[in-house]
């Protein structure tokens, strides 16, 4: 099984969620470096909704930057994340069987 980890290194839960995936047999994971390489507004979108997330759920409101989305709608959000992607909350991992924001991070073991 593939698993995709939206995945920010200098994160202790992303690093835990990463070490999960690592340690189960059979899963190939893609790691993609969400700060370096950020989803697009219509793949956030995508991951939000397989999640059965808002996109206000998946906002760090702990960033600078989320404090002005604070009742905004969906799409403002969402294109908020895609151009400052710290904005992001962490992990996401996505497999064939659904996406899970990995907080906790033994919460991905749900789609594996």
């Amino acid at each position: 099984m593939k698993a995709t980890i939206y995945h920010n290194p200098r994160c202790s839960k992303s690093r835990e969620a990463l070490a999960i995936l690592n340690g189960t047999p059979g899963i190939e994971v893609d790691v993609v470096e969400y700060l370096k390489t950020p989803p697009s507004t219509e793949k956030l979108a995508k991951l939000y909704a397989r999640a059965g997330l808002s996109p206000a759920e998946g906002l760090r409101k702990a960033e600078d930057g989320a404090r002005p989305l604070k009742g905004a709608e969906d799409a403002a959000i969402l294109d908020a994340m895609a151009a400052n992607p710290i904005l992001i909350e962490r992990p996401l991992v996505e497999t064939e069987k659904g996406v899970r924001l990995g907080r906790p991070p033994e919460r991905i073991r749900e789609i594996l």
